[in-house]
């Protein structure tokens, strides 16, 4: 592989989409000094500075008491509804206009690790909260994050961890900490979960401040058994336990892997840890990244996100009824941030392949194509604009007679040299 296809291919794995100009970059300093520089950052990112989140204002439910009429209670969830449309435009906004990229695809990555939904949530402020824990923990070791998250409000709700109390204990956080967060089906027992669910209790979630408390006399401070260690467990040590298993560093490395290298290439043996950039260091390095090229399919936002960098084209600059048209188009793709479809986040690889998202591709590509604020007549410079190394010769061939630049970028959109990485 050219060390500039070598680059690529790291940039359209290690971003949402990288430009021609971001390409050139990492092809003159190389592809060691390019793993550097998405792991650490030197500069502050200007791009998400200049992109605030919005100002939500009060979670409307908070106000809502038992007295509240029903026109109270929708105009409320009405409410609700738009601040959550508001925080997914910004951050899609805030994915195409962020410097590190690989910062904020990480924070994408592990919102569908920690799939948690708005709309039983029905609270943008906690979502918000939820995505600055991501941000700022996402980097790090796993114990850290997990720590935070098993006492994030949002998750809280959302795996009702509110409804766990020594009377009458709730396993769904304590399940899902484990199957899906930490270790992975087979490497615990249905005595554990009920164990750690005990672990789990006092929570609660107070929607006036946004923040989930701690209420002792819920909690069961009794010693339980888990896996194979005994102690008077409490959310914390719980954390700390499943972290320190030897499955923890299998797993997360595996989900780090299928998301930023391949489905279809299994993760190398030797590929371990429970720390997201030394993990994704070892594995941009690994021989076997390099068998990962076009293995890769691009899910629906990171598709559209890495389509609007290259194409010059921000959400917060179109109409509104454009910014509808993004939304609706990014649903009938089957993936809107925030609204992942089950604890278990969105389905990968060949599952966005269908006949009904094909459509629904194109309907989005030809909006974004007809907003770009950049243009490209022949077949080389669109390749280069869209950092696709080469078109096939059927996809030049079905390139060469369309006339017009946004029917020609569209139709580039949704080649199959785009749709993979």
């Amino acid at each position: 592989m050219a060390d500039r296809e070598q680059v690529a291919a790291l940039l359209r794995r290690a971003t949402f989409g990288p430009t021609a100009q971001e390409v050139d970059a990492a092809a003159r300093v190389g592809f060691a000094a390019t793993v550097d520089r998405l792991l650490s950052p030197r500069a502050a990112d200007a791009g998400a500075r200049q992109t605030p989140p919005p100002e939500l204002g009060a979670d409307p439910a908070a106000a809502l008491t038992k007295e509240s009429t029903r026109e109270q209670r929708q105009r409320a969830r009405q409410e609700q509804r738009e601040q959550a449309r508001r925080l997914v435009l910004w951050w899609l906004d805030r994915m195409v206009a962020a410097d590190d990229q690989l910062g904020e695809k990480l924070v994408f990555f592990w919102h569908g690790h920690w799939a948690t939904s708005v709309q039983k949530v029905r609270s943008a402020v906690l979502m918000r909260g939820q995505l600055d824990t991501l941000r700022r923990y996402g980097r790090g070791e796993l114990r850290d994050l997990a720590t935070a998250m098993v006492t994030d409000p949002a998750l809280v709700l959302w795996l009702d961890g509110h409804r766990n109390t020594r009377k009458a204990p709730n396993e769904n956080l304590a399940r899902e900490l484990m199957e899906l967060f930490t270790l992975g089906p087979g490497h615990y027992t249905e005595a554990d979960v009920k164990a750690g669910a005990r672990a789990l209790t006092g929570w609660t979630v107070d929607r006036a401040t946004g923040t989930a408390v701690f209420v002792r006399r819920r909690h069961d401070p009794a010693a339980q058994a888990i896996l194979g260690e005994t102690a008077a467990y409490d959310a914390r040590s719980l954390v700390a336990l499943l972290c320190r298993q030897p499955a923890a560093r299998t797993f997360v490395a595996g989900r780090l892997w299928r998301r930023f290298a391949s489905e279809a290439v299994p993760p190398p043996e030797d590929l371990a840890g429970t720390a997201a950039v030394p993990l994704l260091r070892a594995a941009f390095s690994h021989p076997a990244f390099a068998a990962t090229a076009g293995q890769h399919v691009k899910e629906p936002v990171e598709w559209a996100v890495g389509a609007m960098r290259q194409l010059g084209v921000r959400p917060s600059a179109l109409s509104e009824q454009k910014r509808k048209q993004l939304l609706s188009g990014l649903d009938a793709m089957g993936q809107v941030p925030l609204r992942p479809p089950s604890v278990g986040g969105w389905p990968s690889g060949a599952a966005w392949l269908t006949t009904s998202s094909l459509q629904a591709r194109a309907r989005l590509a030809r909006l974004l194509a007809e907003a770009a604020t950049v243009d490209a007549r022949g077949e080389d410079e669109l390749a280069r604009l869209l950092a696709v190394d080469a078109w096939s010769p059927r996809t030049r061939a079905a390139l060469a007679p369309i006339r017009g630049a946004a029917p020609r970028l569209a139709a580039a959109l949704i080649s199959p040299e785009y749709t993979v990485c």
